[in-house]
């Protein structure tokens, strides 16, 4: 039950934030308090972005001891399927089904005592001069909108352990939250856009038997066939498998496009887009496939999208993306929605970096992977709350910030006037009960030194 209530019926934003929070709260089973407490003092609004939980203890939000902050993330409990319903039902609805997928790693570099690290891609750290980090990696999955704003909908975080096949896993995620969505009878297909990271002829054959849409970049040198022509009757020899070469730089081998769309955008303006459909990849010399056998014929669609000038000018920037897009049988990307798919997708490394930076994601310093994965999971119910919240704070803006209207706030400015929104949400979490300090360790008793686990590094 809430500690604060309303005089007057709660306004449709309101009331969606209260369902939230207390949906959230029945997330945690063991030490809920504490775990709802830490993640409001986390979106709190303090002076001082990414603290550590003990250091997140002395904000007033957090009404019990700092040693309650690392004991929630170490002895709590937090349903991680609950909270994938959770965050799925509260998912903007007006938004479209459109979602961008994105892996980030938490460095641990120096963590010899924290089991499952490997090693993976950090652009601003360095190891021995290349970007390479020992830590966990973890896969986001967030909803995106058209409006021009750095605001997503995470729905799904999951941990990749280092010896498991990143795409396999993503694949795996993927199916798993289309079978959360149940969208309705004739209602679009969801969208999953992917950067140039995946493979995305591994993601069409892992997600063959999933009802969504995958959309990849690809890169501009690759190389596709179409289907053979038909067979002559009664001629010899093993029959072709690949028809006409369909080089992605070379424009002669274009044939006459299946699809084409052209539009204009205030940012890039005259858009060409064009598309396709019926090709795939010679796949004999491929990881997957580099055994010999009959490989599989993997048919898509491949897209190119040219725009007349970038919104900043860069010299390395290209004005030509090529795209891969896969989806159920029968059915034929729409243009429109994936040039702006795909331009939308970097809408989630603004998230991401958000969550870094501002809400803490990787500052603690957790041993195991399991707290590692409370914690992510308390930012991402965090990042939720903030988004639902918009419109319903004052801008606190700074000196030299131009005041934006309510609805346009960004993350960091609905931020800032959390502190003052809790007033009105109150908490369900329960008040502590007085307690004296514990009768420590036993007097002669010796822990050990903690075992030690070496990065776990992937072989070809």
């Amino acid at each position: 039950m809430l500690h604060h209530r309303l005089d007057s019926p709660a306004p449709e934003p309101l009331a969606e934030l209260l369902e939230f929070r207390s949906a959230f709260y029945r997330c945690a089973t063991r030490w809920p308090d504490a775990l709802f407490e830490l993640t409001d003092a986390n979106i709190a609004g303090h002076a001082v972005t990414g603290l550590p939980p003990p250091h997140l203890s002395l904000e007033p939000i957090f009404r019990r001891g700092h040693g309650s902050s690392y004991a929630a993330l170490s002895k709590g409990r937090l349903d991680a399927d609950q909270l994938r319903d959770c965050l799925v039902e509260f998912r903007p609805l007006a938004w479209p089904l459109v979602f961008a997928v994105d892996t980030s790693s938490w460095p641990r570099c120096d963590a010899e005592t924290a089991p499952e690290r490997g090693y993976y891609h950090h652009p601003s750290r360095h190891s021995n001069g290349k970007p390479i980090v020992a830590g966990w990696n973890y896969s986001w999955i967030a909803q995106l909108n058209w409006e021009r704003n750095s605001w997503t909908a995470p729905v799904d975080t999951l941990r990749i352990p280092p010896r498991d096949d990143t795409g396999q896993a993503t694949a795996r995620q993927v199916s798993a939250l289309v079978g959360r969505l149940q969208p309705e009878a004739g209602a679009p297909t969801p969208l999953f856009v992917f950067d140039a990271g995946y493979d995305p002829i591994s993601l069409t054959v892992d997600c063959a038997a999933t009802s969504a849409q995958l959309l990849v970049r690809i890169r501009a040198d690759r190389v596709f066939y179409a289907a053979p022509p038909d067979r002559c009757p009664g001629a010899a020899g093993r029959p072709r498998r690949h028809g006409a070469q369909f080089r992605c730089a070379n424009p002669a081998t274009w044939p006459v496009p299946d699809a084409s769309l052209v539009t204009t955008d205030p940012q890039y303006g005259r858009i060409e887009v064009t598309s396709w459909t019926g090709l795939h990849p010679r796949l004999s010399h491929r990881r997957r496939w580099s055994k010999p056998g009959n490989t599989p014929i993997v048919s898509g669609t491949v897209i190119r999208v040219d725009v007349e000038h970038l919104p900043r000018k860069t010299a390395r920037a290209q004005k030509m993306l090529w795209l891969w897009w896969a989806g159920p049988a029968g059915t034929l990307p729409d243009l429109d929605i994936c040039w702006r798919a795909y331009l939308h997708r970097f809408d989630i490394e603004h998230t991401l970096r958000f969550a870094k930076t501002t809400l803490g994601w990787v500052t603690p310093r957790v041993r195991t992977p399991e707290q590692a994965d409370r914690w992510t999971g308390l930012v991402v119910a965090g990042y939720n709350q903030l988004r639902l919240a918009r419109g319903l704070v004052a801008d606190q803006r700074l000196p030299w910030e131009p005041p934006r209207s309510p609805a346009r706030l960004t993350p960091t400015r609905v931020r800032r006037g959390f502190c003052q929104l809790l007033l009105v949400l109150g908490t369900p979490a329960r008040a502590p009960k007085p307690s004296k300090a514990g009768p420590g360790r036993p007097k002669g008793s010796r822990r050990g030194p903690a075992p030690r686990y070496p990065a776990i590094k992937k072989v070809a």
